[in-house]
């Protein structure tokens, strides 16, 4: 294994009854670098993508994450507590729909708030001044820090969840779908922030998405899943521009003939 690995991933495989929704996957992911898990619905990426952020365990296989107390550990071999403060600090998540990864009742400041005060950050007067320099980062208003999330638009509510993750610093972003819900206009916003953030902070990220032009704009490297098996896998323009299994080859023309 590469000493600079940040996220291994070996044989992981996750079964409901007879049906494989992840067949014995493995890649490695290094800081700094995103990686796109690409297919069609059902092939099997959100799946994988649970499996290896914590959220689903899988039947086998292991997950393995460069923690910065005791190197790389198996996720699944931690505590209960040593996992969630992991999901906390180190981790991140950015669901589909924004209101899986917002608390709707609370306000803007809250919510990115709430996950400082998990970590142990109690002084309020720091704890909104960073929220608000965060808001400002996402591209929203940070004198809407009082204003609930149900009064922003869907866009602004997927900047919140990003900014509710990224408060925290973490070194490691799960996203799934993240520009799906959204208008194509506000989708190409979205995808430049994301770019932006993600350079500019050094993250790594593991992106599932369907859209190949997300995966080309945002992604290092492309793996292309069907029926819970890895396909093909590799740097993202070269497996978009010379496709070599005959499922990516469909894919891509699929997206030329749009």
């Amino acid at each position: 294994m590469n000493p600079q690995s940040l996220l291994r991933v070996q044989g992981v495989s996750k079964h409901y009854g007879r049906r494989s929704a992840c067949q014995e996957v493995s890649f490695e992911l290094h800081p700094g670098e995103i990686v796109a898990i690409a297919g069609e619905s059902g092939s099997g990426k959100t799946t994988l993508l649970n499996c290896i952020s914590g959220r689903l365990r899988p039947d086998a296989g292991r997950v393995e994450f460069d923690t910065r107390e005791n190197g790389l550990q198996d996720i699944y071999a931690l505590s209960e507590p040593h996992l969630r403060l992991l999901t906390r600090t180190d981790w991140g998540y950015v669901h589909q729909n924004p209101r899986d990864g917002l608390r709707i009742n609370v306000s803007a400041g809250a919510n990115v708030g709430e996950r400082l005060m998990a970590v142990g950050e109690r002084h309020y007067g720091r704890i909104r001044a960073a929220t608000g320099d965060w808001m400002s980062q996402v591209e929203l208003d940070p004198q809407r820090i009082d204003d609930l999330p149900s009064t922003f638009s869907g866009g602004m509510q997927q900047r919140l969840q990003i900014a509710r993750n990224l408060v925290t610093h973490p070194r490691l972003l799960f996203m799934d779908e993240p520009t799906a819900s959204l208008d194509v206009s506000v989708q190409a916003r979205l995808l430049d922030l994301l770019r932006g953030l993600t350079q500019t902070l050094s993250l790594a990220a593991v992106i599932v998405t369907h859209d190949l032009a997300v995966a080309r704009l945002l992604a290092h490297r492309l793996m292309i899943m069907k029926d819970g098996q890895m396909v093909e896998s590799g740097l993202t323009d070269q497996v978009l521009d010379d496709p070599q299994h005959p499922y990516t080859q469909l894919l891509v023309s699929s997206v030329l003939q749009a």
